[in-house]
């Protein structure tokens, strides 16, 4: 392993998102083990109880893939009850397309995927068995849950956010690739903390989806 990873692997401040994001040039063994060094010297496995979130690796190219036989075989062995969320971790942002500015979404780490669940040893063979996954991210093989810095980085988990906002309202986005945009809100899901703001971008108006807490009410 290189000084690289030597570095990663002492700094306590680096999450397994950014460990991924900061090491795409490096090959996969030494990216597993800078990820599970980096989430060793974050917390120890023992202080989790409960549904965790998990990092699953998978063959390149093969997350969307991994991610589907992972429900099927929740749906099968009945599992809905252990496992409770699979996610391909993304991000969207603005590129340049033959001269065009384009809102587009990419995987933030490619080769893996996110499950939370309720981990027990009767459970790891159902999903390393799995087609499209190989292992879990850990030392060994042995599930190593991310940290709640590294959940909440993610946004894997939804914050409650209080916000009297309806259809109508102008608001201003204040997080994501069109941060500080300004919008019209054309629909409110209130009870999953969602809604849908209609931005002009590029000459022309687009909706959005958003979180609650993304937004501000401008009076």
């Amino acid at each position: 392993m290189d000084n690289n990873n030597e570095v990663i692997a002492n700094n306590e401040e680096l999450t397994t998102a950014e460990v991924v994001k900061e090491n795409e040039n490096i090959n996969n063994e030494e990216l597993d083990n800078a990820v599970i060094s980096a989430m060793e010297n974050k917390v120890a496995a023992s202080e989790y109880k409960g549904a965790k979130w998990y990092a699953l690796k998978t063959y390149a190219g093969y997350e969307q893939m991994a991610a589907e036989n992972l429900k099927m075989t929740v749906e099968n062995a009945g599992l809905e009850n252990r496992i409770l969320d699979i996610v391909i971790p993304t991000e969207e942002v603005i590129e340049e397309k033959r001269g065009k500015r384009v809102l587009v979404t990419r995987k933030i780490m490619p080769n893996y995927l996110l499950v939370k669940m309720y981990y027990g040893n009767d459970i790891w063979h159902r999903v390393t068995g799995t087609r499209g996954i190989t292992s879990f991210v850990g030392p060994n093989g042995r599930p190593l849950p991310l940290t709640e810095e590294d959940v909440q980085r993610m946004k894997l988990e939804k914050i409650k956010v209080e916000v009297d906002v309806k259809v109508n309202d102008k608001v201003q986005i204040m997080d994501g690739p069109l941060e500080s945009q300004i919008g019209v809100v054309t629909f409110v899901d209130a009870e999953n903390g969602k809604l849908r703001v209609m931005v002009n971008m590029f000459g022309r108006d687009m909706p959005v989806d958003l979180e609650l807490n993304q937004i501000k009410i401008i009076n």
